[in-house]
């Protein structure tokens, strides 16, 4: 029998039996615009729910936290097999090799900043300031900082420094753990 769930009240779902989750452990490892806003929506829409949130940014996701490269996150066009059509009324995909053309990266980072701003959805800047107003624990990997030539200086307010040891002592008791 299959059930059809459009038709569960949201009240159903969650029951006396399943205990909401209060704690979120976050590791960031990438450091694109389109892999910037997974974490920073999670991490936000957690604390919002009164969650203790905690986001461990570690290599190329120490860019989103970078003062300067922070403003320059981008999408890459290359290598991307969901990358959309540019234009919704063309009926493919962006071939891996257009992608690599000049301009292309600019073009996927406009694209995807155009839909975001048409959704309503905060910038970077934004939800990384919404997360250092709702608590939200930031974390640079000491380890990474000295691996990818970053200084403490070079990182935004509010971020502080804590190696793997501490992060995963949090992790260890938190509710839900996620790798993105």
């Amino acid at each position: 029998m299959k059930t059809n769930i459009d038709v569960i009240p949201d009240s159903q779902v969650v029951s006396d039996e399943f205990p909401e989750p209060k704690r979120l452990a976050l590791i960031v490892s990438k450091g694109t615009l389109d892999q910037a806003y997974p974490p920073l929506v999670m991490a936000t829409t957690a604390a919002s729910m009164g969650w203790d949130v905690a986001i461990f940014f570690t290599f190329y996701g120490l860019d989103i936290v970078h003062k300067d490269r922070m403003p320059k996150l981008s999408v890459s066009a290359v290598g991307n097999p969901a990358m959309p059509p540019p234009m919704r009324k063309v009926p493919f995909h962006i071939p891996t090799l257009v992608g690599a053309l000049p301009g292309m990266e600019g073009a996927a980072t406009k694209m995807m900043k155009s839909w975001m701003s048409k959704a309503n959805l905060a910038t970077i800047p934004e939800l990384l300031d919404i997360a250092k107003e709702l608590g939200i624990r930031m974390y640079a990997c000491n380890t990474t900082l000295n691996v990818m030539g970053v200084s403490n200086d070079d990182l935004i307010d509010g971020v502080e420094f804590a190696g793997a040891p501490a992060f995963l002592d949090f992790a260890g008791e938190s509710d839900v753990q996620l790798f993105i």
